[in-house]
């Protein structure tokens, strides 16, 4: 049998156009976004992942206020950065969103391989990892400057930065970029020991760093997003580096 090489709800196919449709009647959205998020929440804490715990706590934590000091007041958000996305009516410019990030990234490795027994460590490790290690393939001398594009609450950062130290003999320096400010402010509260270098509130279309900054530029659950010319706006700005 031919594995697939996407879901049948996504791209062109009828499914999916059936699915775009119902998206589109607000009631039915609606209705579904509520019924995907309970999946997630069921899927994090059957599985040691306490979902309306890590939630609490950063709400508890007030860390608003870092998202004032790492906001860049110049940026201006696109159309397609400023619509309801996942669960949230304010997509990713939302509390909410970021408060949750962890815990539904956790959730949704553990659903790609929902019917093997793996913890939720495994699984997102794994996950990770199958694209690290074709990454890895390519890689013909020692990585030090590393950009995450989409970085959200870093947690691929972190576990990208700590891939290649376990794989080469030197530590990159690693940096994180998104546009929520939410997002970066959650990333920077939890990492405690500053093993990334810095968290930068951009645009991936216009980003603010000079010419050869970098020697491994990642975007990881990223361009399915995105619509198709942000994704190639991306991909331009990115080989202009």
């Amino acid at each position: 049998m031919t594995a697939k090489l996407k879901p049948s709800w996504a791209g062109d196919d009828l499914l999916s156009q059936f699915v775009n449709a119902l998206i589109s009647i607000k009631p039915i959205f609606t209705l579904m976004k509520q019924q995907a998020r309970k999946v997630l929440i069921k899927t994090a804490e059957t599985n040691g992942v306490p979902w309306r715990e890590n939630r609490r706590q950063l709400e508890l934590a007030g860390i608003e206020s870092m998202a004032t000091a790492i906001a860049n007041p110049e940026i201006v958000y696109p159309d397609y950065y400023q619509v309801p996305f996942h669960a949230y009516d304010d997509g990713n410019l939302c509390w909410q969103a970021a408060f949750e990030a962890e815990s539904a990234t956790y959730a949704m490795a553990l659903r790609v391989w929902k019917d093997e027994p793996l913890t939720w460590q495994t699984a997102h490790d794994r996950l990770r990892h199958n694209f690290y290690d074709v990454v890895w393939q390519y890689v013909q001398q020692p990585i030090e400057q590393i950009l995450d594009v989409g970085c959200s609450v870093g947690i691929s950062t972190h576990s990208l930065h700590r891939y290649c130290q376990t794989h080469q003999s030197q530590a990159p320096r690693t940096v994180g970029l998104d546009l929520s400010p939410q997002m970066l402010a959650v990333a920077k509260f939890q990492d405690q020991h500053q093993a990334i270098a810095d968290w930068v509130h951009g645009l991936a279309e216009q980003m603010p760093f000079t010419d050869d900054s970098f020697d491994l530029v990642t975007l990881q659950f990223v361009l399915h997003e995105l619509p198709d010319q942000a994704s190639k706006n991306i991909f331009q700005e990115i080989f202009a580096y």
